[in-house]
């Protein structure tokens, strides 16, 4: 084990906003033997103080489902994969042609731009960094796209996938991470958490075979996969579970701690 990747919400962040004092002592006492840690999130950049105030965290973060790389250190972007606006058009356009009455939003290098109506009635933008319009327009593309969002009202993540794969998915990566929202994650073709991970890992030195990668949701399939042990979360989405070589104990028994620690103590 040269290498741990761990996603963050329902993997060790709760919703509470809080990372258990177990799991922040177990990824410590990694790193304090040598072993990289990296993390591994559908989060944008600006969403990553838990990290760097919890666990004490100023190195990598792939961020964006692997289309941005940030360094906590230095708050820079160390590389970024960005959308055409034409493909988010087209893309928009496909999934109103299947699905009544979506909503979209663009996460970009600068914020986040949200169409009137993603947002439910009375909830509150996300961040300050959000800016609303109604409806998204080219202009919201100079930042860098490096996510597209869709959400509706009407059933599940799963459901809304399942409707719009086979049109979406040659032109965009799409996944879901929400638990309880029918919000999809679309991003640049062939970009995932596990393609940057693997770039990441070489840069490194370090092989897909000593990676040990945690995981809770669909976003997370191609990473659980790739690394040499994945674990999914026995809290996690079936979809998660079923791709992981190896299930981690609940989010709620501090699975990912009870993990590693297990791991530490057989290197001795």
């Amino acid at each position: 084990m040269r290498l741990i990747a761990s996603d963050i919400d329902g993997t060790i962040l709760g919703h509470d906003g809080k990372i258990s004092d177990r799991t922040v002592a177990a990824f410590r006492r990694a790193a304090d033997a040598g072993v990289e840690i990296v993390f591994v999130t559908g989060r944008p950049p600006r969403w990553l103080e838990p990290i760097r105030a919890q666990m004490g965290h100023t190195g990598t973060v792939i961020c964006s489902n692997g289309a941005v790389t940030y360094d906590l250190a230095t708050e820079t972007v160390v590389n970024s994969h960005l959308l055409r606006w034409e493909t988010v058009d087209r893309v928009q356009h496909i999934i109103r042609s299947l699905v009544p009455a979506p909503y979209f939003a663009l996460e970009s290098l600068d914020g986040l731009h949200l169409e009137s109506g993603f947002m439910e009635p009375g909830q509150a933008a996300p961040d300050l960094a959000a800016r609303v319009a109604p409806m998204l327009e080219p202009a919201m593309g100079d930042g860098g796209i490096v996510k597209f969002l869709a959400v509706t009202r009407d059933g599940t993540a799963d459901q809304f996938l399942a409707t719009v794969y086979a049109q979406v998915a040659p032109l965009l990566s799409i996944t879901h991470s929400a638990p309880a929202a029918a919000l999809l994650e679309m991003g640049p073709l062939g970009v995932n958490k596990a393609v940057t991970l693997a770039e990441f890992a070489a840069s490194r030195g370090i092989a897909a075979a000593d990676v040990v990668a945690f995981g809770d949701m669909p976003n997370d399939i191609e990473m659980l996969r790739w690394a040499g042990t994945g674990y999914a979360m026995a809290s996690g989405h079936p979809d998660a579970i079923a791709a992981a070589a190896r299930q981690a104990p609940h989010f709620a028994d501090d699975g990912v701690a009870q993990v590693i620690e297990a791991r530490l103590a057989a290197l001795g």
